[in-house]
């Protein structure tokens, strides 16, 4: 079914005025002729743009943590009743929480935040079958760059959950692991919640990885793994770069 309405950065697309692409696409696109060579300096001043509105909207927001999981994790599942819990106490450990604002875990976590009274950021992508902002939003932006977005993730945060989730968890949770390991950013806690979930990859990772030398044992200290969430809030509560 084709899709009915679209966000891109500011801008809302409904019937014939939704595009076929996302800007993302179109930048990476390289086939056919070569008129988009002309247009990539004009597309410098909007990635500028975006760099400019997130970093506005959010410098005031103060301690936050950024909260990553599946946006396929239906309610009611234990997972999702824990990030609700989470958001909640996040709150009232005088966090924000931010989450890419879609649903599934991050509305997860958003509603828990909204509900306990908290800051409850999303930072939502746009994308070809997904870019609807959740309800439980109380300060949202919209995006076109994953580039952009991601920035916005680690420069306001002070610390990372990662719930179960795949490829778009995934990348975040390496790429902050990488630059917590190349001390790029310091005094950045990383939680991965359920142990059951994650388990497998962290075998792979002491047995392969970390036996072929790829990785060091200390590596491993570089998160906590845990199923219990005012554990999880303890331990970024004492380890964030800037507690409440």
């Amino acid at each position: 079914m084709a899709k009915r309405k679209q966000h891109a950065g500011p801008v809302t697309r409904r019937r014939d005025q939704v595009l076929p692409t996302t800007t993302d696409q179109r930048l990476l696109q390289s086939r056919g002729d070569t008129d988009w060579v002309h247009a990539d300096p004009w597309r410098v001043l909007r990635i500028q743009s975006e760099f400019v509105d997130g970093f506005g909207t959010l410098a005031e927001v103060g301690p936050a943590i950024s909260v990553f999981g599946s946006a396929r994790t239906p309610p009611g599942t234990p997972n999702y009743e824990a990030a609700v819990e989470l958001g909640a106490a996040l709150a009232r450990a005088g966090f924000a929480t931010i989450t890419g604002g879609g649903p599934g875990i991050m509305e997860a976590a958003n509603k828990g935040a909204h509900r306990a009274g908290g800051t409850s950021v999303g930072l939502v992508i746009e994308l070809p079958f997904e870019d609807e902002m959740n309800r439980y939003v109380t300060l949202g932006i919209n995006f076109r760059y994953f580039f952009v977005r991601k920035v916005m993730f680690l420069k306001y945060a002070q610390g990372f959950v990662a719930f179960p989730g795949g490829f778009g968890t995934f990348d975040e949770l390496f790429e902050v692991l990488t630059l917590v390991q190349t001390r790029k950013i310091t005094n950045f806690p990383v939680v991965l919640y359920g142990s059951g979930y994650w388990r497998g990859l962290l075998d792979w990772l002491a047995t392969e990885s970390e036996g072929q030398g790829f990785i060091s044992p200390d590596d491993r200290n570089l998160y906590l793994v845990t199923d219990d969430v005012e554990e999880a809030v303890a331990h970024l509560a004492t380890h964030s770069r800037r507690t409440p």
